[in-house]
């Protein structure tokens, strides 16, 4: 009985972690502790803590006598929504969260233990970085973590939520992983922080406009999602899990709905505005085809020039690739090739199927964008839609011109199936373009040659400025009604469902980083 109330009274101390004051601390700085991260993401009472006991075994600079039990990261396993997941939190009221020996082994461990179950796995980061006592300790923790990040990627989903600092080579674990999360003000991301930066460069930055949510959500594109505070980031964490599954073995989760899979939807019809360069919003149309109007968007505040989304048809969940022609009039560039290649990516890896939206003029010019590498960039984005081999499904609702035309998933890139609404304009280029150079001598020769320059515009517009030539030549496989997009999609989908399709046996392919 004594043997019982010892094991009960380490345990309540166990669960304090570094002790009330800090974890008062970290209260005042407006953030939860580890243990009450994963108590508010897991269903209630479901989680299951392994390695409690362990602490560090290092004698440097007087370690030896500042053992905590847990060693700064709690691990174990749960359920979201009665789903398996596994779990780490660094505990920052513990050696500040930072990462040594024994604190690495536990993630790996339970990395491990994530693959072997086919379990999503998500990371939970509040860390200063390395434990600098531990020295090549804690240096080669970092490298087991990565190598299991990397063994895990395409396997199982890895997520990671960046909730305080994050410093140095304890990002890079998180930026292998397949979506991270940001906290506004108090989670902080970067390699090298501001001191450095002004010592060695001069620059003088803060912490926040270094390496902030907003920052990493709107400038870098290192983020997929941020919230305001812990509650409503690992609120958000549980919303993707309902859409994607646990590994690359099993299909997402069918969730119960009401929307009728016959659901005409007459707006459509007039929804494409007459003007050719007036925009409109593609969020209306992405929530007008989807179940219950709902969709999960990944990087919404970065490149918005394209739109990467999960929706769900008929319980089913899709991931969306669509343009945006309220931004850059939807051209294609380097940040939302980037953007939109990842994405399908990882929906080609736990077989969620695609649907590509298209209103794309082109890819963005200017001196910039070459410089940038578009070419390299924008062949992501080919060399993605290329490699994937769940169902595609590409919906033509404007513009298709030119490079973009496959950078929205054409039929020769892949696409199982191409569709066409009546106001789809498919074309090597614009019109404008096109007639200034098949008709340059005749528009050169005219008494008039604006009038001239006009009607050839015309001419060449009337021709090729709508979907059917290339629906005659099965480039699009059917012009529909817009009203009858989400059920055409429905229908489409179901259809794919038992498509198999394999490449040719290779080690990998070689995608243009």
């Amino acid at each position: 009985m004594d043997k019982l109330v010892e094991l009960k009274k380490l345990k309540e101390q166990i669960a304090l972690g570094g002790g009330q004051k800090r974890i008062d601390a970290q209260h005042a700085r407006g953030k939860m502790t580890a243990r009450e991260r994963i108590d508010y993401m897991l269903d209630d009472n479901s989680f299951v803590e392994i390695d409690v006991f362990v602490s560090h075994r290092s004698h440097n600079f007087g370690m030896e006598n500042n053992k905590i039990a847990g060693d700064g990261v709690v691990s174990g396993y749960g359920t979201i929504n009665s789903r398996l997941v596994a779990v780490y939190a660094q505990d920052f009221t513990v050696y500040g969260g930072a990462l040594g020996e024994s604190h690495a082994a536990k993630i790996v461990k339970i990395q491990e233990l994530a693959l072997k179950m086919g379990a999503p796995i998500i990371a939970l980061c509040d860390s200063g970085g390395a434990r600098i006592q531990e020295g090549g300790d804690a240096q080669g923790g970092y490298g087991r973590v990565f190598r299991n990040n990397i063994k895990a990627s395409g396997v199982i989903p890895q997520i990671s939520v960046i909730m305080g600092p994050c410093a140095g080579g304890a990002v890079y674990s998180p930026a292998i992983s397949d979506f991270i999360f940001m906290v506004d003000d108090t989670s902080k991301m970067f390699i090298t922080g501001p001191e450095v930066i002004k010592s060695v460069t001069g620059e003088d930055i803060s912490a926040e406009n270094l390496g902030g949510a907003v920052t990493h959500s709107t400038v870098s594109g290192v983020v997929h999602c941020r919230g305001r505070n812990d509650k409503e980031t690992l609120d958000k964490v549980r919303e993707l899990l309902s859409y994607i599954p646990n590994n690359n073995l099993e299909t997402p989760q069918i969730w119960p709905t009401a929307d009728s899979m016959q659901r005409e939807i007459p707006e459509l019809n007039s929804f494409i505005p007459e003007q050719a360069s007036k925009s409109y919003d593609m969020y209306a149309l992405i929530k007008m085809v989807s179940d219950e109007g709902q969709y999960f968007e990944s990087m919404p505040h970065f490149a918005k020039n394209i739109i990467t989304c999960f929706i769900r048809l008929n319980g089913k969940t899709v991931g969306v690739v669509a343009s945006q022609p309220k931004v850059l009039a939807g051209c294609l560039d380097i940040d939302c090739s980037d953007k939109a290649a990842r994405f399908i990516r990882f929906c080609d890896c736990f077989n969620i199927p695609m649907l590509s939206i298209a209103d794309v003029p082109g890819y963005l010019p200017g001196v910039k964008q070459e410089y940038g590498g578009i070419i390299r960039h924008g062949a992501k984005l080919l060399y993605a839609w290329g490699e994937a081999t769940v169902p595609k499904i590409t919906v033509i609702v404007r513009k298709s011109y030119g490079g973009a035309y496959h950078g929205l998933c054409s039929k020769e890139i892949g696409a199982d199936l191409v569709f066409a609404w009546p106001s789809a304009e498919l074309a090597v280029m614009g019109a404008e373009g096109a007639a200034n150079i098949v008709f340059k001598n005749e528009i050169e020769k005219a008494e008039d040659p604006e009038k001239k320059r006009q009607e050839k515009i015309k001419e060449y517009k009337d021709l090729f400025f709508n979907p059917y030539r290339y629906a005659e030549r099965g480039q699009v496989d059917d012009v529909f009604e817009p009203s009858e997009t989400r059920k055409r999609l429905i229908f489409a989908f179901d259809m794919l469902e038992s498509k198999r399709e394999s490449s040719p046996a290779k080690k990998h392919g070689n995608i243009p980083l």
